[in-house]
């Protein structure tokens, strides 16, 4: 079934973006230029990416988890002005 019809984007052609990891519809319009020209289609991607897992979003999750994770200790300085230092 076609999604897009300004573009003759399918809703496989959809799935198969999610699948790879684009996980809103401005990602994929990125990819396929669906929803970028009349827009009547964007709700209909929407509905096809629905509310479930995003892979990508996951693997930016646990980064943004390790990246604070590995952060450094602050010091004990931090939030201390210079006049205060002195």
């Amino acid at each position: 079934m076609f999604v897009c019809s300004c573009f003759g984007v399918t809703d496989k052609q959809i799935k198969e973006h999610a699948d790879a990891g684009a996980c809103t519809p401005r990602q994929i319009a990125s990819v396929s230029k669906a929803g970028t020209d009349c827009g009547s289609c964007v709700r209909t991607i929407q509905g096809l990416l629905g509310r479930g897992a995003c892979p990508r979003r996951a693997l930016i999750e646990q980064s943004e988890s390790a990246m604070s994770e590995n952060a450094p200790a602050e010091s004990p300085m931090a939030g201390t002005t210079l006049s205060e230092a002195a």
